[in-house]
Parts: C-alpha cells; sequence; structure tokens
C-alpha cells in the first residue's frame, strides 16, 4: 500500500509548484529552528537566553540602541549620498563622452578599503567624513554596475520611439534612464542598504572613536563575547528586516505598476 501525501504538502518538494501559505510555512519553521536552537546549544552557538541576557546588559550599560541610530543615520545618508551619485553616472553615460567614465567607475568595485582607506583618510577632515565617505564609495560603485547594465539593456526600439514622439538627446535619457527605470532604481537601493551593513563593521572599525553598532560589535568579538556578538548581530538583522519590508512597500507606492498579479 503506498503512501500518499496530500497534494498541498506535495507542492512544498516540487519546484513551481502552486503553494498558497508560504507566511504559515516560513513560520512554521521558524518556531521549529527556535525550538531546537534553544535544546541543543553548544559554546560555538549560544542559547537564546543567555543572547537574551548580554542584549539587555549591552542597552543597559553600552547604549546599544544609541550605537545602533548612530549608525542607521551614518548608512541612510551614504545611501542617498551613493544613489544620487550612481544615477548621475549611469544616465551621463549615455552620451559617448561620459561613457568611459562610467565605466571606469565600475571597475572600482574590485578595490578593497584595505588600500583606499589612507587616501581616504587624507581627503577627509575626521572620523564622521571618513565613515561616511568609505561607505558612499562601497555602495555607489556597485549600485553603478548594476544601473549601466539595465542602461545598456535598454532597447533601441524604445529609443526611436521617444525619437518619433520628438524627443532629443538628455530628454530621451530622462524618460528612459530616470523615469523608465525608477523602479530598478529602488530595488538596487535595497540592495545597496543591505551592501552598506556588510561594510560597516569594517569602516566603523577604522573609525572607532565615533562609535557605532559596527564598533561595539567589535568590541565584543575583541574579547570573544559571543552572546553579545550574536546579540547585536539579531539586532543588525531585526533592523534590516524592517528596513528591507519598509523599502519595497515604499518601491510599490512610487511605482505600483511593478505589482505582480
Amino acid at each position: 500500500m503506498s503512501l500518499r501525501l496530500h497534494p498541498g504538502i506535495q507542492n512544498i518538494f516540487l519546484p513551481y509548484s502552486p503553494f498558497h501559505a508560504a507566511r504559515s510555512l516560513l513560520l512554521v519553521q521558524l518556531i521549529i529552528a527556535f525550538t531546537l536552537w534553544s535544546l541543543h546549544s553548544t559554546r560555538v552557538l549560544p542559547s537564546p537566553t543567555e543572547i537574551g541576557l548580554a542584549w539587555l546588559k549591552l542597552f543597559n550599560e553600552q547604549g546599544l540602541l544609541l550605537e545602533l541610530w548612530a549608525s542607521v543615520k551614518v548608512l541612510l545618508l551614504s545611501l542617498l549620498m551613493s544613489t544620487g551619485i550612481a544615477l548621475l553616472i549611469a544616465a551621463a553615460s549615455t552620451a559617448p563622452i561620459f561613457l568611459p567614465l562610467a565605466r571606469f567607475a565600475s571597475v572600482l568595485r574590485f578595490l578593497g578599503f584595505a588600500g583606499l582607506s589612507y587616501l581616504f583618510m587624507l581627503l577627509t577632515s575626521d572620523g564622521y567624513e571618513l565613515k561616511l565617505t568609505l561607505l558612499t564609495f562601497g555602495t555607489s560603485v556597485m549600485m553603478v554596475t548594476a544601473l549601466m547594465a539595465e542602461v545598456q539593456a535598454i532597447p533601441q526600439d524604445a529609443i526611436d520611439h521617444c525619437q518619433t514622439l520628438g524627443m532629443r538627446n538628455w530628454r530621451i535619457t530622462y524618460e528612459l534612464v530616470i523615469l523608465g527605470k525608477a523602479d530598478t532604481l529602488l530595488d538596487l537601493v535595497r540592495q545597496n542598504a543591505a551592501i552598506g551593513w556588510t561594510l560597516l563593521t569594517m569602516v566603523e572599525g577604522l573609525t572607532r572613536s565615533e562609535g557605532g553598532i559596527g564598533a561595539l560589535l567589535l568590541n565584543q568579538n575583541r574579547y570573544f563575547q559571543l552572546s553579545g556578538v550574536f546579540a547585536i548581530q539579531i539586532s543588525i538583522l531585526s533592523y534590516g528586516v524592517a528596513q528591507d519590508y519598509l523599502l519595497a512597500r515604499l518601491r510599490l507606492t512610487l511605482c505600483p505598476y511593478t505589482r505582480t498579479s
């Protein structure tokens, strides 16, 4: 006698199968993972109780949320600056004279901070400017690369259509790149917001006098305070998930045509 699973359960294991309870499935998986974590904590992975106590200690004694807010402010400002810079470079690349500059900016994504920190240190006046400049550089070169790919993927038919409507030169760039790629740009903002958090620890490690959640994380890691490290990482993860959700809602609000049926 063969064992047959309910079609809805079968679909869980089959790629591209219809399934309408994804959120419930995610909740069940989270509950199972948390239960296993609570029952099988090791020296490498602190228990939820230990992490909770460490979080309270960091909150009361080292201003965890204030440090997180300090990092958030820098990241949001760098995100705005990098978005403006990347959009300007990508739009300018539609003119032949600016295309080599745009390609050069894209190639800069291969450079690490280790060799550039001294140069940026000479160009800035204090630790805050250094942190902001490094984060802006790190996220803008990534966004330039993605936007350049989108600009180059614009079909010739779209350009011809704009020309038949009487548009010329920079007006075509405005319509096809600035307006036409607005939804893509907002999606790239979400991605680069996450990239900024991955760069944060390295950047704030160079400017510890300015504080921030990254510097606090490095201090906990230096003294092998694993519970504190996990408490900080969970705080960052929680904020990151909320930030990603809000940016996704912003994209749907400003570009409602991106909604899928």
